[in-house]
């Protein structure tokens, strides 16, 4: 598919891929984002969804005190959460924008491990899909914003693709370093800095740890701490959920190789050409797809995009405009309707 340029050029103290990923997710950016979530935060209320199957999905809603633009939905990444980063600066750029804001929490990310036995994997659509549903019909939303961040922004393509059947009204989605093909993020990962896989090592480990303690005659005698590289534990566990290979159950998730060509919902995806984790190369192989805008950047790194050192990002920015965007373009359908009897 034809890719355009997005004009970002942070000053040049910030144009490192490494050094995005690793201030978007620093203990200093998160000082800015908690200051500029508080009226975010302050509205925030807890809600568990309907997963299906008895499944509970759980998040944070913040509801307008008064009229809203309408709702929107953001995803976070591996191993991130609702408190994230990214997701504290985008819930609260569109708060302040007039939007109602739900953060959802994967399952067994953030504190919510205890809520469904069975272990998270990221083939896990189905849960996500129902609890959307759940939310909509909930609060009668109608024309909703959905985005997500790395493999939030994979799920939130996924769900995409999958929004007519499952009778999800989603009027747009902005998907930023979505996980394209998964099994090459591994595989950059074990290439380059190694800094990348230790943190994912640490952070998975810490969610597994977690996952015991809240089931102990489940998984207590579980030794996959002792498996330290990625790729190794993803095997390990891919075939405990009935995978024959990680390869396998990477490409249960893949987005690649055509598959967002049936895509309807309106989809804008975000990507910077210095990502450490998710390839460029991936995304220059996507469909056709009318419905499909694909943006590079030739500065960002993973999940970043950090415009200056107060910490803003032009993701943000991007999320931001292109969910207004479509509320202007549902009205203006309205407007047509109304003229033509439609």
């Amino acid at each position: 598919m034809p890719e355009q340029y997005l004009r970002f050029k942070p000053p040049l103290a910030l144009r490192s891929g490494h050094l995005q990923s690793l201030l978007g997710s620093s203990g200093l950016r998160r000082r800015v984002m908690l200051k500029r979530s508080v009226d975010l935060q302050a509205a925030t209320e807890v809600w568990t969804l309907d997963g299906g199957d008895g499944i509970r999905l759980q998040g944070l809603y913040s509801k307008q005190p008064g009229g809203s633009k309408g709702l929107t939905v953001l995803l976070h990444g591996w191993e991130g959460n609702v408190s994230s980063n990214y997701m504290l600066g985008t819930g609260a750029r569109l708060y302040a924008a007039g939007f109602d804001v739900f953060r959802l929490n994967f399952r067994d990310h953030g504190d919510t491990h205890h809520l469904n036995p069975g272990l998270f994997h990221s083939c896990r659509l189905d849960e996500v899909i129902h609890a959307l549903r759940d939310l909509q019909d909930r609060l009668a939303a109608i024309h909703w914003g959905l985005a997500g961040y790395s493999l939030g922004g994979n799920f939130s393509l996924r769900v995409g693709l999958r929004a007519g059947e499952a009778g999800l009204d989603i009027g747009r989605i902005v998907a930023v370093c979505p996980v394209i093909k998964p099994v090459h993020a591994m595989d950059a990962m074990e290439r380059g800095f190694r800094f990348y896989e230790r943190y994912f090592e640490r952070k998975w480990t810490r969610s597994l740890n977690a996952k015991k303690a809240a089931f102990p005659e489940l998984y207590g005698h579980e030794t996959w701490h002792q498996i330290k590289r990625l790729r190794e534990r993803t095997h390990y566990l891919a075939l405990r959920h009935g995978y024959s290979s990680a390869d396998e159950y990477f490409d249960g998730y893949s987005v690649g190789d055509g598959r967002l060509e049936p895509l309807m919902v309106p989809s804008t995806l975000l990507t910077a050409a210095d990502d450490p984790i998710v390839p460029v190369t991936d995304f220059y192989g996507l469909p056709d797809n009318p419905v499909l805008e694909l943006l590079i950047s030739g500065y960002g790194g993973h999940c970043g995009f950090l415009k200056n050192w107060g910490f803003d990002s032009a993701a943000e920015d991007l999320i931001l405009q292109r969910f207004e965007e479509s509320i202007d373009d549902q009205s203006l359908r309205r407007e047509l309707a109304i003229q033509t009897g439609v």
